[in-house]
């Protein structure tokens, strides 16, 4: 008889509040792969596609040495990574709507070079306990067989305490709601992978503010309790391999149902996913 090996369960910010969303909404986007290509499946759309241009444009800068990061304009480096999604590839149903979005980044990345603010200052990596894996994480429960991952947009060091500044770029026109997971996750990586305090915590609201909003830090026991408790409700739907959309199609689910039916526009792919156009 042959041994069974049980995988640990992965939990992420963003594959968490897809499980809260909805159920379905989860499967489709975290487990499911197309049959023909193997990958999984995603969606992209004008306002995903400026998040993600603007994000990789601002992260680029910690590869610079602090000193040397604002001597050059960081626009022609946004410019450059903006072709990546141009046209269909963002999702854009025009030239003009396209040209809207991409002056909206392009004020983003100028105020931030007006107003560089934390990001003048030395910077922390988290970094992954294990070689085959990129993406920081640490096991948050060793018998629940669960392990917490995620990417920070920005660690800020600040040597007067040696201690540590979790900032987050948003490019959005919401604020993050006020019961959200990403700040508690967020600490809770930052405690288990590194071994400075963390100071404060910050949202940049990236269109609206010219630095970042300060925010109340988590406390770090109420956080484990809460994110360990949505793994577990992960980890028992998935035992039981039912993922029920509550509402029997929302909008969470919805994009994702048109793409397994044929009903959305494929645009491209890259290295794990395929990407589609939703309308």
């Amino acid at each position: 008889m042959g041994i069974i090996r049980t995988y640990p369960l992965w939990i992420s910010h963003s594959s968490i509040k897809d499980f809260l969303s909805c159920p379905r909404a989860y499967y489709l986007r975290q487990i499911y792969r197309d049959t023909s290509t193997g990958n999984k499946i995603t969606t992209i759309n004008p306002s995903l596609a400026l998040g993600q241009v603007v994000h990789e444009a601002l992260e680029s800068l910690s590869k610079i040495k602090s000193e040397d990061r604002f001597k050059e304009s960081l626009i022609p480096n946004y410019n450059d990574r903006w072709e990546k999604i141009s046209g269909e590839r963002g999702g854009f149903k025009s030239k003009e709507e396209e040209l809207k979005f991409k002056e909206r980044g392009q004020k983003m990345i100028q105020k931030v070079m007006d107003n560089p603010g934390p990001l003048l200052n030395k910077v922390i990596k988290l970094t992954s306990p294990d070689p085959k894996f990129d993406l920081p994480h640490y096991f948050l429960s060793v018998e629940e067989n669960i392990i917490l991952c995620g990417k920070i947009d920005w660690l800020e060091y600040i040597p007067e305490n040696d201690s540590v500044h979790i900032l987050d770029f948003k490019t959005g026109r919401h604020d993050e709601d006020d019961d959200s997971l990403q700040l508690p996750i967020y600490s809770l990586l930052v405690k288990n992978r590194q071994k400075r305090n963390i100071a404060k915590a910050s949202y940049w609201y990236l269109e609206k503010d010219i630095l970042p909003v300060k925010q109340a830090l988590p406390d770090l026991d109420e956080a484990y309790d809460k994110v360990l408790d949505v793994g577990l409700q992960i980890k028992e739907v998935r035992s039981g391999g039912k993922y029920i959309c509550p509402r029997n199609s929302c909008f969470a689910c919805k994009p994702f149902e048109a793409i397994i039916n044929k009903q959305a526009k494929y645009v491209g792919s890259n290295n794990y996913q395929d990407i589609y156009i939703v309308n």
